[in-house]
């Protein structure tokens, strides 16, 4: 087995290793979650909502409901993702003999959970399921708890930030077998595909509304770019034993 090599370049390189480059489009995501936000706090786009719910309501025959509901797995993080990604970061550490891959799935996890998590509770929405007053408007006094926390879509934003990672972790895993990494097209469904997958399903499942799972999409975009800025196989670490800290060939594909 080779020894995974860490690219030559800089360190400046590997920040501008997303698309479109630099972070003014990052700002520009923050924006847009911030103007929806403001938007639906102040009632606006809620008629939107409603059509959309309604219309998906109408339009949701049972065998069309199993379907949607079995893809509408691919964003859970509990069941699906984080499993996903703990095989695959363990098997790159163990072939690897490095502690890096797992520092990847720690750091994934840790900022959706800083983020998400926290600005549901805050937010405080109601689902289109919610049969008590004001179902549609942030911060609704009549839902509390589970049936509170809509907005934005965790299944849309988990679903970006856990594919990024699992795309660059399967590369290592193919790296690690020395074997050729995913062709640009598989690597950009890998992102792609099941992100929009969710967003459609939670949608049509009326899981969410259509303006949570717009903000999931621009949180999850925020945060998988952040990610995808990180040296992984160069973040500096404490001096380990075995030099457990060696370079995992966790050098992705630009996100």
């Amino acid at each position: 087995m080779r020894e995974a090599v860490v690219p030559t370049g800089t360190r400046r390189g590997w920040l501008s290793a997303v698309r479109p480059r630099g972070w003014w489009f990052d700002l520009l995501l923050l924006a847009g979650f911030a103007a929806l936000t403001v938007a639906l706090a102040r009632g606006h786009l809620l008629t939107v909502d409603e059509q959309v719910a309604d219309w998906a309501e109408e339009h949701r025959p049972i065998p069309l409901y199993v379907v949607l509901r079995v893809l509408n797995y691919l964003g859970q993080g509990g069941q699906v993702l984080m499993p996903m990604a703990i095989v695959l970061a363990g098997l790159v550490a163990w072939r690897r003999r490095s502690v890096r891959p797992l520092l990847i799935f720690a750091a994934v996890f840790v900022l959706t959970a800083v983020t998400i998590g926290p600005l549901k509770i805050w937010l405080d929405r109601a689902a289109p399921a919610f049969d008590g007053p004001d179902r549609l408007v942030l911060f609704n006094a009549h839902a509390s708890g589970i049936e509170a926390m809509s907005y934005p879509s965790g299944h849309v934003a988990n679903a970006l930030a856990w594919y990024g990672v699992i795309a660059v972790l399967l590369n290592a895993v193919l790296r690690s077998l020395d074997r050729p990494v995913l062709s640009p097209r598989a690597y950009l469904a890998l992102r792609v595909l099941p992100p929009a997958i969710v967003f459609c399903t939670t949608t049509w499942l009326a899981f969410h509304w259509i303006t949570d799972s717009v903000a999931g999409l621009l949180l999850g975009l925020i945060l998988t770019r952040l990610l995808a800025r990180i040296p992984w196989d160069a973040v500096p670490l404490p001096r380990l034993p075995r030099g457990v800290d060696r370079a995992a060939g966790l050098t992705g594909r630009r996100a």
